[in-house]
């Protein structure tokens, strides 16, 4: 259930109260002429269910009121009701509830602010990602892993190549770019100043390396836990499965591989250099491939289900076409 607020001009408040009213899983609707300010008009809130928020917020654009002023959408974590569940979905079977577009993209463009913190979050989990390098821990690997937030760019890039957003594109890939750049230089010299006072562990010396050699040598696995990972990371948010979408960023390596960049380097291990550079580039471009085909398919998907609802499937008129609920 989502809670929804707006601000409607007077002239259309009519029209946009019959319709509201009259469409299936919207309740709870409250409309107060003259409350609003800034901009003037009707104060309206309603509660749309899931299923049925899409057509819905696809009306309210088509209307125009989200030119003038802004419309907040909030989720409802919890309802009292006596009723039973809508629809009767009871079972280990249930259908799917169509994703809400305008909430998967409003979390997917919360994680497009690239602050000083995304960078500084970034640095921080390749430090962390070089020292589990260097002692061969992999608890290290899966700790940097959760910390860094390139997933929130490498999706952010996805959605804007589907919604063919040039200045999304260049943003995500730019934040990308000096990110890991960032990143690998300061493992660099964190590598460097290791050497140099003689604290190299053992084993790492003896080029007993199993962490690294696991990042530094990508293979058709690599690309087979990319696609695979790059597929739940959008589920996940297009399901709002927060725990799944943990799950995307402990299985690619972007962020370890970065600091194996650097510290290879730092202890001139070229040949691994390589290996971890084409690691990092190979899934950063399958996320984001998979990413947006992932968002576009399941859009195609959810599209043409709507499209061969049943005759007797109500619908929404009167909003310049039919929408389907």
């Amino acid at each position: 259930m989502l809670h929804v607020r707006l601000v409607s001009p007077a002239a259309l408040t009519r029209s946009l109260t019959d319709r509201l009213a009259a469409a299936p899983g919207v309740h709870n609707l409250v409309v107060r002429a003259g409350a609003a300010r800034r901009p003037d008009g009707d104060a309206v809130q309603f509660d749309v269910r899931d299923a049925s928020a899409n057509p819905v917020f696809t009306a309210l654009r088509e209307l125009g009121l989200d030119r003038d002023a802004v419309i907040c959408v909030e989720r409802v974590d919890a309802t009292l009701t006596g009723q039973s569940a809508a629809g009767g979905r009871h079972g280990a079977l249930r259908r799917e509830t169509a994703p809400v577009w305008e909430m998967v993209e409003a979390v997917i463009r919360d994680g497009e602010t690239y602050a000083p913190s995304f960078y500084i979050l970034l640095a921080i989990a390749a430090l962390i990602g070089a020292v589990g390098i260097l002692t061969n821990s992999q608890i290290l690997i899966v700790g940097a892993m959760v910390v860094g937030p390139e997933y929130n760019a490498i999706i952010g890039v996805a959605l804007g190549i589907t919604r063919r957003a040039r200045s999304e594109i260049r943003d995500g890939l730019l934040a990308l770019c000096w990110g890991f750049l960032a990143a690998i230089v300061l493992t660099l010299l964190f590598g460097l100043a290791v050497r140099a006072s003689g604290k190299t562990p053992a084993p790492y010396l003896k080029g007993v390396r199993p962490v690294a050699d696991l990042i530094n040598t990508p293979n058709i696995f690599s690309v087979i836990v990319a696609v695979l990972a790059g597929l739940v990371g959008v589920v996940s948010l297009t399901e709002a499965r927060a725990n799944a979408l943990i799950g995307v960023f402990i299985s690619v390596t972007t962020i370890p591989a970065a600091a194996s960049v650097g510290v290879s380097i730092a202890y001139s291990s070229w040949s691994e250099a390589r290996g971890s550079l084409l690691q990092l580039l190979l899934n950063v471009v399958l996320l984001i491939v998979v990413g947006a085909a992932g968002l576009r398919t399941q859009r195609a998907i959810w599209r043409s289900s709507a499209a061969g609802d049943p005759p007797g499937h109500r619908r929404l008129r009167g909003w310049g076409r039919d929408r389907t609920l």
